[in-house]
């Protein structure tokens, strides 16, 4: 089968998107597949693989002189390109911004080339962290309270003052559509609230502020209809940005996670019925912050995790007695299934 695998991007997650994409393109290999690689960032003129591939993820994301060398607007000749000629399935694994978010998804529509992972409409509305949260609501999946604002809006001092006197602090400024714990800072006093807006803001027109929930972070990946093992994460030191994800030893993963059998099994089920709340298919993970009073908050659906062979879902899927490999085969057949 050939499979074009697209990586990198224009979004601050591109180094991790290429991270991702190595141990991808080997497994597709190894299983037999034609790949070709597409960073869709690059559009027509695509640099070699080998060089493509040996960027490193380092301890920070890419800055905003190395953003603007690439373009996303290069997302559409790509795809409109031969690059795409003969091609069976995308495998995307692209992250966050014009990747994640049901972008490059329904330019692939448009082609009527199948691609993994989720639709247009549940990427989209995974990768808003607001509208998630809205529908996490709706379904009675529990979730940190929260506020939300537009940078631009007139009304965004009172917006603040308002959700701030509500939720209070401590808690946890986000940008509204980013990964990989980008620009994301727990506010412990109101004197440090500014400078973390203001960092949210440079990558979002939305900012997030939720309720921090002190207590143990789990996540539960999801492989088609299956939940995995629940894993849980704890840095060494701060919380777990991006750096703690991705610096070797910064950070230790306990999976199966040390929780009772019974609270596992809920993590699990909560996990899968709000995976499928959001209308996401095929694989993902879902965060969640046990709280000190048990129930366990969900944060976020991730609906392109990570896939670096060692990787929170790869990691989930080997307790569960499934390789790196088959995870990646699972994947491939799941997205075809119906199309």
């Amino acid at each position: 089968m050939k499979i074009a695998v697209l990586l990198g991007g224009s979004s601050p997650e591109r180094f991790v998107s290429i991270a991702s994409g190595r141990g991808i393109v080997k497994a597709l290999r190894e299983l037999g597949h034609d790949v070709t690689v597409v960073d869709p960032a690059l559009g027509n003129d695509q640099m070699p693989e080998a060089d493509l591939l040996s960027q490193g993820v380092g301890t920070i994301p890419p800055g905003e002189e190395t953003l603007r060398k690439l373009s996303h607007k290069n997302y559409l000749a790509s795809v409109d390109s031969q690059l795409f000629d003969d091609v069976n399935l995308a495998f995307i694994i692209l992250h966050g911004k014009w990747g994640e978010d049901g972008i490059i998804q329904s330019l692939l529509e448009l082609r009527s080339i199948p691609y993994t992972g989720s639709g247009v409409m549940a990427s989209a509305i995974a990768m808003d962290k607001v509208m998630s949260k809205k529908l996490f609501a709706h379904h009675g999946t529990p979730t940190p309270d929260w506020f939300d604002y537009r940078k631009d809006s007139s009304d965004r001092s009172s917006s603040i003052e308002e959700g701030i006197s509500r939720i209070g602090f401590p808690n946890v400024v986000k940008p509204n559509d980013q990964g990989s714990s980008v620009a994301i800072t727990i506010v412990k006093e109101k004197s440090a609230l500014d400078a973390a807006l203001d960092d949210a803001e440079k990558f979002s027109q939305t900012v997030l502020v939720e309720k921090y929930i002190e207590g143990a972070e789990l996540t539960v990946g999801i492989l088609g209809d299956e939940p995995l093992p629940v894993i849980e994460i704890r840095p060494h030191d701060g919380f777990y940005d991006y750096e703690h994800k991705y610096t070797k030893g910064r950070t230790d993963y306990l999976v199966p996670a040390p929780i009772e059998k019974s609270y596992a099994l809920e993590l699990q089920e909560t996990a899968l019925r709000t995976f499928r709340s959001l209308g996401c298919r095929t694989f993902g993970r879902v965060d969640f912050k046990a709280g000190r009073d048990h129930i366990p908050y969900c944060l976020e659906v991730n609906t392109i995790p990570g896939m670096t062979e060692t990787s929170l879902v790869p990691k989930a899927a080997a307790a569960a007695g499934i390789s790196f490999n088959e995870v990646v085969k699972r994947i491939v057949e799941l997205s075809l299934e119906g199309k």
